[in-house]
């Protein structure tokens, strides 16, 4: 990538060398392009939020800025990116969404999310360190941008606008307004499940912001949840936990279950603990943020349960699916299943049969399927 700051090395995290999707896109050579343009001054306290794979970190390195980011994957991403460059340890500050964010904000840099309910909250934590002398500059391609995401910056920060579109990308400029009054942080978000969906029925999930569906049940889990391994597996793993719900059926129709939630999203499995503690089970679970199974020992797990993402932002892979796949293949024992939901056009079925030598469709309806397959 090439920058004012100079050139730089970047790779996505994992590292594959068959992935053809750049580290960066348009909207970060055109927000760093910015930035040098106008001589904005980065002498002070620089917050990146939401750097996907390190690119803006890396590139501002030398003025020392912090990194909030809700994603495992696009923190060790800028980790490796710095070391890659020769950026000494602790140039830049790593946190998270969940962690406190840094009390003063002097430039606020804004990749804007595919979640508008996640760039809501972070903007809505990030708030209170903002003064009125704060350069606010979001960016974003333009398809990422709409009407709501200027009303969001408007309505939690000050006056907004946005600039001409370049290479299909967009920025958007905001004047802090420290009178404005601002709403209440809505999440963590928490609501009631229907009645009709097995051990977890009519109980209770906690939601924090940029968790899929994070208002309602989606329809995908819904028909999961209805169609669940019998109990009797002690080890299991929710695999790209979510908000838990599916691991927390395991817990409640089992307690003598060890069950395992693991998700990328730091949000996730804040939600997850969340879901799993409002309810009250007994037994033993662990929550873990990290790179799907990685850490896991190999052939100490029963079950392994997946609904697998097939988009990484907003591009469509199966790349995720398949490193999912793979990965409790090597954490099953002998006998051990996997069990997997997903859309009928994805063909799950092709990958796990190639992948266990089986796939067994355990229930279908018109737009959903789920296959289990047994390590053998």
């Amino acid at each position: 990538m090439t920058t004012p700051w100079g050139e730089f090395a970047l790779t996505r995290f994992p590292e594959d060398p068959r992935e053809r999707l750049r580290a960066w896109d348009a909207s970060d050579e055109y927000l760093l392009a910015h930035l040098a343009e106008e001589k904005v001054p980065l002498s002070g306290t620089v917050v990146v939020l939401g750097d996907r794979w390190g690119a803006l970190v890396t590139a501002l390195a030398e003025h020392r800025p912090t990194q909030i980011t809700d994603s495992f994957l696009a923190q060790e991403a800028a980790r490796l990116n710095l070391a890659r460059n020769g950026v000494e340890t602790g140039a830049v500050r790593l946190l998270t969404t969940q962690d406190a964010p840094p009390e003063r904000v002097d430039v606020l840099l804004v990749r804007v999310p595919k979640s508008l309910a996640l760039l809501e909250d972070q903007l809505l934590r990030l708030a209170p360190a903002v003064h009125e002398g704060t350069v606010v500059v979001g960016t974003g391609m333009v398809k990422e941008i709409h009407t709501s995401t200027l009303e969001l910056f408007e309505r939690i920060l000050g006056p907004t606008r946005t600039s001409l579109a370049v290479k299909k990308a967009r920025l958007i400029f905001c004047t802090p307004d420290p009178s404005l009054e601002r709403p209440a942080d809505p999440w963590p978000y928490s609501y009631t499940l229907p009645e009709d969906i097995g051990p977890v029925s009519g109980r209770t999930v906690v939601n924090h912001a940029g968790v899929f569906c994070a208002d309602r049940l989606d329809i995908g889990t819904r028909f999961f949840l209805r169609h669940l391994p019998a109990p009797g597996a002690r080890r299991v793993v929710d695999l790209g936990c979510g908000n838990g719900v599916v691991g927390t059926a395991v817990a409640v129709a089992d307690p003598d279950a060890e069950v395992l939630f693991v998700d990328e999203s730091f949000q996730a499995v804040a939600s997850a603990e969340a879901t799993y503690r409002a309810n009250g089970v007994p037994g033993h679970a662990e929550f873990r943020v990290g790179d799907g199974l990685a850490g896991v020992p190999t052939g100490s797990v029963d079950l392994v349960l997946n609904n697998p993402p097939f988009h990484s932002h907003q591009a469509t892979t199966d790349a995720t699916a398949w490193r999912m796949f793979t990965g409790a293949k090597r954490v099953l024992r002998p006998g051990g299943e996997l069990w997997v939901v997903g859309n009928r056009h994805l063909g799950y079925h092709v990958k796990l049969k190639r992948l266990f030598g089986n796939s067994r469709l355990v229930a279908s309806d018109p737009k959903f399927v789920v296959l289990k397959a047994v390590k053998r």
